[in-house]
């Protein structure tokens, strides 16, 4: 929000009350307290009369510096997110005539004593980021205050707005020369976010608006730091967008709180970052298999499902997941958790036969109860729904008709919904889609108190817990999935999570990465995406372009609208061999299975480290000033790297950061550092491995959940990236000569199992030899490259 016309004046109708001066600093037992009077106090007839600002600065984790401005203490607040930490017990803080300084670790925060108002964060001997004058303020507007708040419609919010406020507290970090900002949750516009205004308020936009279904008051920059907003309700963001130099972040009300993270890397960013709000729980090996769907408004039975199923199963096209959307239940009763008996009679036995298959179900639900649902004269009449003011039921016609909105601040209308979800899933139904969310109005009564200015953003929060803890309950801790639309800070520990709807265009394929690489920066682990576009039918060639990125991603949803998205819908017969809709989506749900033994470890790194499947790659390589924009390629975990192609031509200009790299389908090795334009086939993609991985791949390519460790193939590949040893021990030249050391890098690859197992190949990348040891003795196949395949001898293989 810009409160401010230019660099000299206040919009009309702006009363910005700026901290001028540390007045005093004192110690306390959970960091320091700043007295900040809104003008420097030069003689005792100063204090009178005047607007006192208290921030006072804490330490949640290690690493982790909270700062807290506070207007009138006791006004109600939002209260925050559910966080992990809230005190560091290592951190310390100290005070003198110069001001105060806080230490949390690596991270140091430091406010001078006097004016001007100057606090500072410092790590490494640098100083990360400051605020200085007009960096700590309370602004006040008057009725026809000149600043951009949307209007407000009659459920209190309009479509992508918010509730106007008269008051708000607003902090500014300072912008260093070359710095640029990322995160701010699934976004579909510029990666980089200097120059945005960015609202976080979560709203039913599609993926080619500003809105945003999933907004995280939380960015994270290039010069090793994030700042995390500890507000649920509408935070806005200006980027470099009011004052160009710096970062300001304002909320309505009397308190403002948020955290610096230290990195330095962004790994490490994003490892404190879900470390204070959570990260993903583990998700099943079979949900990262195809996932295919009856899509939204097309008509569907029990044949229709199973010409679907058993189209697949005949072309040779792996699939784990059938999906039910919207309409397997009974239109105008969503949701009330029946199935449509005039489509589905028996939807028990249905499921049974969908199982027999080897296939997994997921169902389509909403948090919202229409007015025709049998269960909404339930909910209404024990008070489970949300309520206006006066006390009545609130609902409106917009999706279903007088539809109401399940209180989930009520523990017992939280309790009455899963109960009637456990009866879904006793049917038979494995994985949820939880639909919608973001709209979710302002001018209500929620049944805990709650703000709802808050709820807004929150709901989406409780929803998802909702569900998710009933799927644990019934199918065990790691074999729950969600498929969620919207979500807030913390709903990363809840996955899969995918983008919403998208237009059946190259364009909209390439906002849709944008979106994933901006949420991976946010800290969500798992992300998809609707193949192929949800809105419209998309033409063969991005349907086929746009298969092999979504089976190149965490999660694969085939997903349409009014259209069905089975790969046959999408050939005419006379394609060049290797060219078909059908053949290309085997080609990549086939190479997707081979690959699980990557992926899935890729997936443990995001549940135990809180680091992203799809890795941006200003995350792997920092640094590299040719990578700070990219935003139309990507890296699957460290190694592997791809570049969509979004052009029927297959023309795709992308960039490979220093180091040696490996064309997986070719065997091509080359030095990267540099720019490539190349051109592809439907049934190809730049996919490139990066030096010195000690790539697993699998014995199956029909099914994602097997046995990795049974006879895997371990693939090293050349070089050392970025001229250095990939996370491996160097081993430099043998006692400081110029000979190659015996050992130029030592890795250690973890394969883990979808029952939980374990074994390790310990690899010893030699200059003239590399030496492969599996931990408990098992069979392997090894090979160099794209070179020779060697079968191990008791859990040992050399290649030469």
């Amino acid at each position: 929000m810009k409160f401010s016309d230019g660099f000299w004046q206040e919009r009309p109708g702006v009363n910005a009350l700026h901290a001028q001066e540390a007045y005093d600093v004192e110690a306390t037992p959970a960091g320091l307290s700043i007295s900040a009077p809104t003008k420097v106090i030069a003689r005792r007839g100063d204090t009178l009369n005047r607007t006192l600002l208290t921030v006072d600065l804490t330490s949640p984790l290690d690493g982790v510096v909270g700062v807290r401005i506070n207007h009138h203490r006791g006004a109600a607040g939002s209260g925050g997110f559910d966080l992990l930490h809230t005190a560091n017990p290592e951190a310390g803080s100290s005070t003198d005539e110069h001001g105060g300084v806080l230490d949390a670790g690596p991270l140091r925060a430091r406010i001078a004593h006097g004016h001007p108002w100057s606090l500072s964060f410092e790590a490494a001997g640098r100083t990360l980021t400051s605020g200085g004058p007009k960096s700590v303020s309370y602004v006040e507007l008057a009725p026809d205050a000149a600043v951009a708040v949307e209007p407000v419609g009659p459920t209190g919010v309009s479509a992508g707005g918010r509730p106007p406020a008269r008051a708000y507290t607003r902090a500014t970090l300072a912008l260093d020369v070359g710095e640029l900002v990322y995160g701010l949750g699934e976004r579909f516009g510029p990666l980089v976010k200097n120059g945005q205004t960015v609202d976080v308020w979560n709203a039913d936009g599609g993926t080619a608006s500003e809105q945003s279904y999933k907004s995280i008051p939380f960015y994270l920059t290039n010069k090793g730091y994030g700042v995390f907003v500890n507000h649920p309700e509408h935070v806005s963001f200006e980027v470099g967008s009011e004052s160009v130099e710096e970062v300001s972040f304002s909320v309505a009300g009397e308190t403002l709180e948020y955290f610096v993270i230290y990195g330095p890397s962004m790994a490490e960013i994003l490892r404190r970052y879900t470390a204070l709000t959570g990260r993903p729980a583990r998700v099943p090996a079979w949900s990262y298999g195809l996932w295919l769907s009856t899509s939204f408004t097309t008509d569907y039975d029990e044949a229709t499902v199973n010409h679907f199923v058993d189209g697949m199963a005949e072309r040779g096209l792996p699939l784990s997941v059938f999906h039910f959307d919207c309409f397997w239940m009974r239109e105008f009763n969503w949701t009330d958790f029946e199935w449509d008996p005039r489509v589905f009679p028996e939807p028990e036995l249905m499921l049974k036969r969908l199982h027999d298959k080897g296939l997994k179900v997921s169902a389509w639900i909403n948090p919202y109860i229409a007015q025709r649902s049998p269960l909404f004269d339930e909910a209404s009449a024990a008070g489970y729904l949300v309520k206006k003011a006066d006390g009545e039921v609130w609902q409106w016609d917009m999706w279903q008709a007088g539809m109401g909105l399940v209180d989930f601040t009520n523990p017992a209308a939280t309790a009455w919904y899963q109960d009637k979800l456990r009866g879904l899933i006793g049917q038979g139904v494995d994985s949820i889609k939880t639909d919608f969310g973001e709209r979710i109005p302002t001018d209500v009564v929620w049944h805990s108190g709650a703000q709802p200015a808050a709820m807004h953003n929150w709901y989406t929060q409780l929803y998802n817990k909702a569900v998710f803890e009933v799927l644990e309950e019934q199918h065990g801790q790691g074999n729950a999935v969600l498929f969620a639309r919207s979500a807030t800070a913390g709903g990363q520990q809840m996955p899969v999570h995918w983008g919403g709807d998208n237009s059946s265009s190259f364009r909209s394929m390439a906002e849709t990465l944008r979106g994933g690489l901006s949420l991976a920066l946010s800290g969500f682990g798992f992300w998809s995406h609707d193949i192929g576009g949800f809105e419209g039918s998309p033409d063969p060639a991005v349907f086929k372009r746009w298969v092999a990125f979504g089976l190149l991603s965490s999660h694969s949803r085939l997903h349409g609208s009014r259209s069905y998205r089975v790969p046959w819908a999408f050939d005419t017969g006379d394609e060049p061999a290797g060219q078909s809709a059908v053949e290309v989506t085997r080609r990549f749900a086939r190479l997707k299975m081979s690959l699980m033994p990557y992926f899935f470890e890729v997936g443990r790194q995001a549940h135990e480290q809180g680091l992203p499947f799809m890795r941006p790659l200003q995350l792997e390589f920092p640094g590299d000033p040719a990578v700070d924009y990219l935003d139309r390629q990507y890296l699957i975990g460290s190694d592997l790297l791809v570049a969509p192609v979004f052009s029927d031509a297959g023309d795709v200009t992308y960039y490979l950061p220093a180091g040696t790299w490996t064309n997986y389908f070719t065997g091509e090795t080359v030095s990267g550092g540099a720019w490539r334009t190349e051109q592809h086939g439907f049934d190809s993609l730049p996919l490139w491995v990066r030096g010195n991985a000690v790539l697993v791949t699998g014995s199956r390519e029909d099914r994602p959940d097997y046995d990795y460790t049974d006879n895997p193939l371990v693939t090293v590949y050349p070089g050392a990236p970025d001229g250095g040893t990939a996370g491996g021990t160097a081993g430099g030249t043998a006692g400081g000569g110029t000979e190659p050391a015996a050992v130029v890098v030592e890795k250690t690859v973890r394969i883990t199992n979808p029952d939980g197992t374990e074994v390790t190949i310990a690899a010893q990348i030699g200059a003239s030899e590399t030496t492969l040891i599996r931990s408990d003795g098992g069979a392997f196949r090894a090979r160099l490259g794209n070179g020779r395949i060697v079968s191990s001898t008791q859990g040992k293989a050399v290649l030469q």
